[in-house]
């Protein structure tokens, strides 16, 4: 599963990197966040055709990971909706609708895994994993919008738009920190994997396809990512050699 991931570049970098056309929310930046935990607002792209629009508008969006479907009674059932099994995504009512009309993609550095460390299975070791090269990872996802009957039409908290991460067996190098991690959208596919005219998921489950070997990086990191509350630059730096060392 993907519960945890690092989300730290600024609001014009995402804007350019991912060629957004449109600023979905002018008045909200979210700062840097290194610790993102699930039920916290994320940035997300996306691709939605306006009212009296003839064509697709790519769009920077904030939005709440976890995800809460349209026919969902109430929105507490979006803490445990944080991830979409990329193998059952047309199957599950949950999430075949957002599979069909709303997928996304969510920015990240990278992602952490815990790894249960030998000789003791009570402890288990943090690791931060990101793109060999640096770049963005761009994270498949989906989203949706839930009404809220509670409020007037006229409330601008009337909609909630929420994500979740769509996730992937793991790569052999990464399978022995975690058997699962998050899909990863190569730049050639984004466009088709945002287009919201693709409405066959047999054609859009072809897009998703498990990253090359050596794609990604993993290194052992402080403990100190356990606890959501803690964040900045540091969660995301090596352990020293010397305690790296002791782990193995």
């Amino acid at each position: 599963m993907c519960g945890r991931y690092a989300s730290a570049r600024k609001k014009h970098e995402l804007l350019e990197e991912f060629q957004v056309e449109q600023d979905g929310d002018p008045e909200k930046e979210l700062g840097a966040d290194y610790n993102v935990a699930p039920t916290k607002n994320v940035y997300a792209v996306l691709s939605r055709v306006p009212k009296e629009a003839e064509r697709a508008v790519r769009q920077l969006r904030i939005v709440k990971w976890g995800l809460v479907p349209a026919w969902a009674k109430d929105p507490s059932i979006g803490s445990r909706l944080i991830n979409a099994r990329a193998e059952t995504l047309a199957e599950k009512p949950s999430f075949r609708q957002a599979f069909a009309k709303r997928r996304c993609l969510l920015p990240a550095d990278g992602y952490f895994e815990w790894m249960p460390v030998e000789g003791d299975k009570k402890k288990k070791q943090p690791y931060f994993i990101h793109p060999s090269d640096a770049g963005v990872m761009a994270m498949a996802g989906l989203y949706e919008f839930w009404k809220d009957p509670s409020r007037d039409d006229d409330d601008p908290l009337k909609w909630l738009v929420t994500c979740t991460v769509i996730t992937t067996d793991a790569e052999d190098n990464l399978g022995r920190i975690h058997d699962r991690m998050p899909m990863m959208i190569e730049r050639d596919r984004w466009a088709d994997w945002l287009d919201p005219k693709l409405t066959d998921t047999g054609q859009a489950a072809r897009l998703l396809a498990p990253p090359e070997a050596g794609r990604f990086t993993a290194y052992p990191i402080s403990t100190d990512v356990n606890n959501v509350r803690n964040n900045g630059p540091d969660l995301i730096k090596p352990l020293p050699e010397e305690e790296e060392t002791a782990l193995f």
